[in-house]
């Protein structure tokens, strides 16, 4: 698969997490494997990637009132980076 190709798969698993059809931890296994098109980044996509599916992993343990940082917040912010991979890969 080439990089854009990773990037629409990448894509389509995140809409399937947040349709409730694809677990956080789930997405993040997944996520974490597009290892094409991480490695045609610059490597702060791949820090900021981790640093966001951490996150999200551990936001998913709690409660939206007992966590730290808002899921959605998390959501809103790896949506931004999809659109910031595409914009750099095109």
């Amino acid at each position: 698969m080439t990089p854009l190709q990773q990037l629409d798969a990448l894509n389509a698993r995140f809409d399937e997490f947040r349709q409730g059809r694809l677990p956080p931890h789930e997405f993040s296994r997944q996520a974490r494997q597009f290892d094409t098109l991480l490695a045609a980044l610059p490597p702060a996509f791949s820090e900021v990637q981790g640093q966001l599916l951490d996150r999200l992993e551990s936001s998913a343990l709690f409660s939206e009132e007992s966590c730290s940082f808002s899921q959605q917040g998390l959501i809103d912010h790896l949506q931004v980076w999809i659109e910031k991979a595409r914009s750099r890969l095109t």
